[in-house]
């Protein structure tokens, strides 16, 4: 991933154009989905950054960090072990806590912008 090491800057997130990322086989439950994204700020220590991330469709598990992102385009319903269901769309926020595990079912390729601190 590349970071974008200036100083305040504009990204138009629908467009920005994205790199692999490697996604760990044993997340995947069900179909194909390719992960790709961009770092576009992270603090020195490594304790926060900022992003976009995108997931085509498919079925994946994850455990989360602690997040703020909010959906710029696709759906996806995200199943928080224990917790709540979640329906994201195109301007949808949302927050993770640090831990949760949840089930991605990806519906439409879904591009997100993110905040992770922790």
């Amino acid at each position: 991933m590349t970071t974008l090491d200036q100083g305040s800057f504009v990204v138009h997130v629908p467009d920005a154009e994205l790199e692999p990322e490697p996604l760990d086989p044993a997340q995947i439950v069900s179909g194909d989905p390719v992960v790709t994204g961009k770092v576009l700020w992270e603090s020195p220590d490594g304790s926060q950054v900022r992003g976009i991330w995108q997931i085509t469709p498919g079925v994946v598990t994850d455990t989360e960090a602690n997040e703020l992102f909010v959906v710029v385009s696709g759906r996806a319903t995200v199943a928080v072990e224990g917790g709540a269901t979640l329906e994201l769309g195109p301007g949808d926020a949302c927050v993770l806590r640090e831990g949760d595990r949840t089930t991605w079912t990806v519906h439409e390729t879904l591009r997100k912008a993110y905040h992770i601190c922790g």
